[in-house]
């Protein structure tokens, strides 16, 4: 060995090393140069064949090749609403019993509308006419497997169905057309995520979000092991198979339910406030008038036409969800707030209405609802039914209504005669070219709750201050100036009848 190292060339002599290695290497065919530690860099020949053994080529795995057809890109960004990117492929599936084909078609359309707004891409929709849903995959098993073949040949990623779907069904329509599958509810709750702004909106989204997700969760692989007792399963399954039980799924329905307690604080939390701003109007006797109506009617758009309140107007499903107040004046001067609400859409999901019937509180604490309805939609008297269903959720049915077709300036005079038909003291406005506006103006001040009494005083020159009080407290109909001072005609709130009764000259009536 010593011999060995002192015949050895000086490290600094390049040429000698390279060929003291080159001749080790063909003194030692066939072994690693890095000993048995790398044996993946073992030589298994002279020649080099340009292959990886049995991989693929050299030249395939190092390239990187385009696949066509997987561009985001958009060609025209006007398409796309609430979203940056092109997001999921989707196909539609609905079931109807009852009705006509009219009417399904109108749903899967207001469907396909609500996937868009989500951000999906419709490729295609399918109805089927059938007494009920079937109970393990919603279509039955032949259904399922020819959808199974429709959403393989265009390529989706995802199948809607129009109504709302049990988890088992879910679950098995999932296995049979091997991609994700979702129901109504859940595309509504998606939307109503994105749009929520508020602190009051995200919690109540998301209050309403748990609630749908706690009967739907769901193990996936061994991440969930479910216990089993006895002679488990066949095939040598007995003790030792035995698992540490749900934990997983225990710990995530509590965590939701801890979480749903957090959020119901919260949002009542919010009510004092509300509260405060309610019982501070009720104290001012100021009225006020909520726009109710379905979504993308126009309700936003109304309350900017009337109150120039510069609210999100866009034309999308559930644009706005936080209630937007804005005060008005009536013609004769009273005083009023008018409530931009949240929009009602059909088979509106149950959890939606729990979370936001704090919202919807303004509704209910109105004094009238001015209900909007789209005039160009091809199913009016559904928008109508949908919203009083509604309404009388929250314990509005007998508010003062006044219905309002929206979009007049898209409505033919034939289809005026339908919808006139369908509601015969309806008001037909325009929020765009403001058509009906003044009509509309009129009709809340004639359901306006007045509770006002006329006064007629005669006010000395030195109490100005009770001539600013009637202008801030009621409405002065008429003023002369008299040697005695100002004579003043008004109408006032009966608790304030009081402090004008020294001035009086005639009985209140």
């Amino acid at each position: 060995m010593n011999e060995n190292f002192s015949e050895a060339p000086t490290p600094t002599d390049d040429t000698d090393v390279v060929a003291r290695v080159l001749a080790n290497a063909d003194t030692h065919a066939g072994m690693s140069l890095f000993g048995r530690g790398a044996q993946a860099l073992q030589s298994t020949g002279t020649e080099d064949t340009g292959h990886d053994g049995e991989q693929f080529d050299r030249e395939e795995r190092a390239a990187l090749r385009r696949v066509a057809g997987l561009s985001t890109e958009l060609e025209d960004v006007t398409e796309v609403e609430y979203r940056q990117l092109r997001l999921e492929n989707v196909v539609l599936i609905g079931i109807y019993s009852q009705g006509t084909l009219q009417d399904a078609e109108n749903s899967m359309r207001e469907l396909a509308a609500l996937a868009e707004t989500a951000g999906a891409v419709v490729l295609d929709g399918l109805l089927q006419r059938r007494p009920h849903p079937d109970a393990s995959t919603y279509l039955g098993k032949g259904k399922a497997q020819e959808l199974a073949g429709v959403v393989a040949a265009l390529g989706a990623d995802t199948v809607i169905a129009d109504t709302e779907l049990a988890p088992s069904q879910r679950r098995a329509l999932e296995d049979v057309v091997r991609v994700k599958v979702i129901d109504r509810t859940a595309v509504i709750l998606d939307i109503f995520s994105q749009h929520a702004k508020s602190r009051e909106g995200k919690a109540q989204v998301e209050l309403a979000q748990l609630e749908y997700l706690l009967p739907r969760l769901r193990g996936w692989g061994d991440s969930m092991s479910r216990q089993a007792g006895g002679q488990v399963g066949g095939a040598g399954a007995g003790m030792g198979s035995r698992g540490p039980g749900e934990t997983k799924i225990e710990l995530d329905r509590r965590r939701i339910h801890t979480r749903m307690a957090k959020l119901r604080k919260q949002i009542i939390g919010f009510k004092p406030a509300r509260e405060a701003k309610r019982a501070n109007r009720r104290r001012n006797s100021v009225p006020s008038v909520a726009i109710a109506g379905y979504t993308n009617a126009g309700k936003s758009s109304l309350l900017n036409r009337i109150t120039k309140a510069g609210v999100l107007v866009e034309n999308a499903l559930f644009a706005t969800l936080d209630s937007t107040v804005r005060k008005s004046v009536t013609a004769d001067g009273r005083l009023y707030t008018l409530a931009d609400t949240v929009g009602f859409v059909r088979n509106l999901p149950h959890q939606l209405v729990e979370a936001f019937r704090s919202t919807l509180e303004e509704v209910a604490d109105s004094d009238v609802i001015v209900h909007v309805v789209d005039g160009s939609h091809p199913d009016p008297a559904s928008q109508l039914a949908t919203v009083r269903d509604v309404i009388g959720e929250v314990g509005a049915r007998d508010l003062p209504e006044i219905v309002v077709f929206n979009k007049a300036d898209l409505v033919g005079p034939d289809e005026r005669l339908v919808l006139r038909g369908l509601e015969p003291g309806a008001i037909f406005a325009s929020a765009r070219t403001g058509e009906g506006i003044d009509e509309v103006l009129g009709a809340i001040a004639r359901l306006l709750p007045d509770t006002s009494i006329e006064i007629e005083l005669v006010v000395p020159y030195d109490r100005g201050d009770l001539i600013s009080a009637l202008h801030e407290r009621g409405r002065v109909l008429s003023t002369e100036y008299v040697e005695d001072g100002t004579r003043v005609t008004a109408r006032i709130q009966p608790e304030y009848e009081s402090v004008f009764e020294a001035f009086a000259v005639t009985p209140t009536v």
